[in-house]
């Protein structure tokens, strides 16, 4: 969870609304926005999946000015890798939600005893 300075002078903001859970392999998100609200900048530094609760349309903005529409679907389940700082507007009439999972490790197995 990386604060500090946005690209436009901010400082960036946490991942998500609220951590789920967390042990030393993952840590899991809520990401609640309500219509035309705007998740602050922030910028991801582990890999990461996106599970949306609700259906979603919103708009990427990134720290280059490229700018990503999104669409999403529940049940769906959307991979992400570690980026530039970025923030995201719901454009929709709906609230969107999503569970989102920050990668830290890979849990390593012990085959000794095979």
């Amino acid at each position: 969870m990386m604060k500090g300075p946005s690209p436009r002078g901010d400082t960036l903001g946490p991942i998500g609304d609220k951590i789920l859970f967390e042990n030393e392999f993952v840590r899991i998100w809520s990401v609640k926005l309500d219509p035309g609200e705007r998740q602050r900048w922030h910028k991801h530094d582990l890999p990461y999946i996106i599970v949306p609760m609700t259906e979603g349309q919103n708009i990427m903005y990134f720290e280059d000015g490229r700018e990503k529409e999104t669409s999403e679907t529940v049940g769906g389940v959307l991979w992400r890798e570690p980026g530039i700082p970025h923030e995201l507007l719901n454009v929709s009439d709906w609230q969107y939600r999503n569970v989102l999972i920050e990668l830290k490790a890979s849990p390593r197995v012990d085959t000794a005893g095979d």
